[in-house]
């Protein structure tokens, strides 16, 4: 098939608008994604999550499916399952995406309907500082999850040292002061921690020099992917059963008990930490 000839197949449609539009690399991978996550719904089923989603292959969807009677009922329904798993936040960037995809393929000729015409923006509560905040005992239970190692330290570091979540992903390993339980001055406020976070730091760092604190097989850890790994694991502590986020567990610590004055809880919470990670990384 030539570069020019109508793709039969949403997938080649889809790397022929993500190669047209104008985007950085890392726009690009969110569209991708979120492109992807569209294909499912448009054979019923529901995308995966976590870990099986990174490795899922996508279904292999006709682009003319966007133009049958039924794909409008299909996408309403998986806009509005997909609010209720993501939030409305994440949906409707999702939507707009999908929204901008299909405009493209509809002024190429390759398509004749817009089967998301019907989709609307959904609001977005704006929780307010204190209402995002985790209480004390929530977010005593999200530290004793047993969870892998670079996510243990990982959320021991928002917490003890209230750091924002990009503050923290950012770091990279010859940014800390070990010893002295802080970033080093680099023009930037310094962060400072307690034993939780002292007594993970060593083994997450173990025979390592260089390059970010919170690395993946391909790199830096991501925004999307840490988010998306810390609201499944604590869905079960959650009474509504979404999942929290990680900037409520950076809210609870930036109201915390300075670090001095809950070194003892902090140790023995160390402790139960190493036992139940075995000192291996997460993945």
């Amino acid at each position: 098939m030539n570069q020019t000839a109508n793709p039969v197949e949403y997938a080649v449609a889809a790397d022929r608008f993500l190669s047209a539009a104008a985007l950085g690399a890392g726009s690009r991978r969110v569209y991708r994604i979120a492109l992807t996550t569209w294909a499912w719904a448009l054979v019923d089923r529901t995308p995966p999550t976590g870990g099986e989603r990174r490795n899922a292959p996508p279904p292999a969807v006709p682009l003319a499916l966007l133009d049958t009677p039924h794909a409008a009922a299909r996408l309403r329904d998986a806009f509005a399952e997909r609010s209720a798993t993501v939030g409305a936040r994440t949906a409707n960037r999702e939507l707009s995406v999908l929204a901008a995809a299909l405009r493209w393929w509809r002024e190429q000729g390759w398509l004749t309907t817009d089967p998301a015409a019907g989709l609307r923006r959904l609001p977005v509560t704006q929780r307010t500082h204190a209402e995002a905040r985790l209480g004390p005992s929530q977010a005593r239970a999200v530290l004793e999850l047993p969870a892998p190692l670079r996510e243990q330290t990982f959320w021991h570091l928002l917490h003890e040292a209230g750091a924002t979540i990009e503050r923290a992903l950012a770091l990279d390993i010859d940014d800390l002061d070990l010893p002295g339980r802080r970033t080093r001055e680099h023009g930037t406020p310094q962060l400072r921690w307690g034993t939780g976070t002292a007594g993970l730091l060593p083994l997450l760092t173990l025979g390592r020099v260089d390059g970010p604190l919170f690395r993946t097989g391909r790199g830096r850890l991501s925004y999307r992917r840490a988010a998306e790994i810390f609201t499944t694991a604590t869905r079960p502590l959650d009474p509504h059963g979404r999942g929290w986020t990680l900037r409520q567990l950076s809210a609870a610590g930036q109201h915390r008990t300075p670090p001095a004055a809950s070194s003892a809880a902090d140790g023995a919470r160390t402790r139960v930490i190493r036992t139940r990670t075995g000192q291996a990384h997460g993945s």
